[in-house]
């Protein structure tokens, strides 16, 4: 695992699409790659391949066998975000209550209001 929101499948470090995790760096982001570690452990994980890259990354739709999606996981689990700007609000009925206030960085670099660079 690279962090919360990014995997690697082999050699290729894969996006997952849609969402936005905490950076290792923030609050709450070595809890989104430790949750994502616990999601994949032991798991095949298959990637569905989306139409566009992220900063020369491939993003894509990751499952584990039981169709679980890695996205809608750790949304789930209050530990990204969904971004609308990538997945037309496809994980926002997910997200628990007051977890905009708690990622608020991450909330805060979708609407603007924050630059970070992308890792």
């Amino acid at each position: 695992m690279i962090d919360g929101d990014t995997i690697a499948i082999g050699k290729t470090h894969v996006r997952l699409f849609g969402i936005d995790a905490p950076e290792l760096d923030q609050p709450y982001g070595r809890n989104a790659k430790f949750a994502m570690i616990a999601l994949c452990k032991g798991h095949v994980v298959t990637a569905e391949l989306a139409d566009h890259s992220s900063y020369g990354r491939v993003v894509a739709t990751c499952r584990l066998p039981d169709g679980t999606d890695l996205s809608a996981a750790l949304v789930a689990q209050g530990l990204a975000l969904d971004w609308a700007k990538f997945s037309g609000g496809a994980y926002r009925h997910l997200e628990p209550e007051g977890v905009r206030r708690k990622l608020w960085r991450v909330d805060a670099k979708h609407r603007g209001k924050l630059r970070m660079p992308e890792t």
